[in-house]
C-alpha cells in the first residue's frame, strides 16, 4: 500500500506501474504539455516533471510510497517546495540524455571500399553489391520471445548497465560501469522455453542484401556513398549506415588532377619542328586528333592543353575540365646522318651564334675539350664505397700508415 497516490495520478498510472509504464507515460505527457506547444500549460508540465524525477529513482520512489510527498520534501529529495530539477533539465535528460543512448542512438555502420577505374567517374556506372548486416528478427519483431515472456533484470533494474564501487585510498572512491553479466546488457531475461524459434532469443538475425552502388561522373577518389538506415539493426536503436568508399586505379594514359586530365606525349624531332597529328583515344572512346601545324614549335618541357576534354564537374556532366598534355621530345640517335650531310642539314636550322671572343687570344693558346658522357650516380657510389673503407682494406691498398719507433 502507498500513502499517497498524487504524483501517480499526475502521470495517470497505477501505484504498481512499471518503470517501462513511466517512460512511456512521461514521455507522452512531456511531449503534449511541453511549453512550446502549449505556453499556458507550463504548471502542468512543471507537475509531471516533478512527479517523474521522483517516481523513476528507485529509493525516492520507495521514499514517496512510504511517507508521501511530505517524506520526500524532508529527505532533500525533491518536493513542491522547490527542490526538483528544473523540469526542463529532467525533459533533456530524459529525451536528449535516456532515449538518445537507447534509442536515436545508431547500430554500427557498415563501410566497404569498391575498387572504380577512371572510365568509371567519367562515364558513371552502377555496381552492386552483397553485403551481410543484422536485421531484426520478423518473427518476434526484436523481442527476441513471444510478447510479455521478457522480465526486467533485477540485477541491473533494466539498465544494462552495473556500477561498482572501488576505493582506490581511504576517502576516495572509483565508480566503474560495466555490462550487466545477468543479461548481457538487454535489461531483461528470457526464459528458455519463451525463447523465438526463429533468432534463439537473439533478436536479430543475419541476413544478405544485394545494393546498387550508383556512380557518378565526376566523383572523386575518397568519396563516399551513403545508404542510410540500411546498416545494422538492434532493438531499440536506429539502424546504422553503410558507408561505401571509392577507391580510383590508376589509369595506363591519364592521370585526375581536379577537373582536369594530365597525359604525356612523346614527340620525335621532326615532329616538334614540323608539326604532327597524333589520334588520342577518350575515357568515352573517342578519339580526338591532336593535331601540331607546320612551323608551330614544341619544345622539351612544353605544356598545352585542350578545353572541355577533362574530368565532367560532380552533378555538372556537362561542363569538363582540361586535358592537359606534356610534351617531351625525342631527338634522333648518335651519327644519324653521315657527316658529309649534316652541312646540309645545317643550312635548313638557324644559323649558328658564334661565342664572343676576345681580341688579344691567339689560336694556339685555346686548348680543345671534347665531351664524354658522365655517369654522375657511378661516381656517387664509387665515393661512397671509399668514405665507408674499413682500416684493413685501406691498409691493404698502400695507403699511409703510421710508424712507430
Amino acid at each position: 500500500m502507498v500513502k499517497e497516490t498524487g504524483f501517480y495520478d499526475t502521470l495517470g498510472v497505477k501505484p504498481h506501474a512499471t518503470p517501462d509504464e513511466l517512460k512511456r507515460a512521461y514521455r507522452k505527457l512531456a511531449l503534449k504539455y511541453h511549453p512550446d506547444k502549449n505556453p499556458t500549460e507550463g504548471e502542468r508540465f512543471k507537475q509531471i516533471s516533478q512527479a517523474y524525477e521522483v517516481l523513476s529513482d528507485a529509493k525516492k520512489r520507495e521514499i514517496y510510497d512510504r511517507g508521501g510527498e511530505e517524506a520526500i520534501k524532508e529527505g532533500g529529495g525533491g518536493g513542491g517546495g522547490g527542490s526538483f530539477a528544473s523540469p526542463m533539465d529532467i525533459f533533456d535528460l530524459f529525451f536528449g540524455g535516456v532515449r538518445r543512448m537507447h534509442r536515436e542512438r545508431k547500430g554500427k555502420n557498415i563501410v566497404h571500399q569498391i575498387s572504380v577505374t577512371l572510365e568509371d567517374i567519367y562515364n558513371g556506372a552502377t555496381r552492386k553489391l552483397s553485403v551481410q548486416k543484422n536485421t531484426l528478427c520478423e518473427r518476434c519483431e526484436g523481442r527476441g520471445s513471444r510478447k510479455g515472456a521478457a522480465q526486467m533484470c533485477m540485477s541491473c533494474h533494466g539498465t544494462g548497465m552495473q556500477v561498482r564501487v572501488h576505493q582506490l585510498v581511504p576517502g576516495m572512491v572509483q565508480q566503474v560501469s560495466t555490462v550487466c553479466h545477468s543479461c548481457q546488457g538487454q535489461g531483461q531475461r528470457i526464459s528458455q522455453k519463451d525463447r523465438c524459434k526463429a533468432c534463439g532469443g537473439r533478436k536479430m538475425l543475419r541476413q544478405k542484401k544485394i545494393l546498387e552502388v550508383h556512380i557518378d561522373k565526376g566523383m572523386k577518389d575518397g568519396q563516399k556513398i551513403m545508404f542510410h538506415g540500411e546498416g545494422d539493426q538492434e532493438p531499440g536503436l536506429e539502424p546504422g549506415d553503410i558507408i561505401i568508399v571509392l577507391d580510383l586505379q590508376e589509369h595506363p594514359r591519364f592521370t585526375r588532377r581536379g577537373e582536369n586530365l594530365t597525359m604525356s606525349m612523346e614527340l620525335q624531332l621532326v615532329e616538334a619542328l614540323c608539326g604532327f597529328q597524333k589520334p588520342v583515344q577518350t575515357l568515352d572512346n573517342r578519339t580526338l586528333l591532336i593535331t601540331s601545324h607546320p612551323g608551330e614549335l614544341i619544345k622539351p618541357g612544353d605544356t598545352k592543353c585542350v578545353c572541355n576534354e577533362g574530368m565532367p564537374m560532380y552533378r555538372r556532366p556537362f561542363e569538363k575540365g582540361k586535358l592537359i598534355i606534356h610534351f617531351s621530345v625525342v631527338f634522333p640517335k648518335a651519327d644519324f646522318l653521315p657527316k658529309n650531310r649534316l652541312k646540309e642539314l645545317e643550312r635548313y636550322l638557324p644559323v649558328k651564334v658564334d661565342a664572343e671572343q676576345p681580341e688579344s687570344m691567339e689560336d694556339d693558346l685555346y686548348i680543345y675539350a671534347d665531351l664524354e658522357d658522365c655517369d654522375l650516380e657511378s661516381r656517387k657510389r664509387h665515393r661512397h664505397q671509399h668514405y665507408y673503407m674499413d682500416e684493413d682494406d685501406y691498409a691493404s691498398t698502400g695507403g699511409v700508415q703510421c710508424q712507430t719507433s
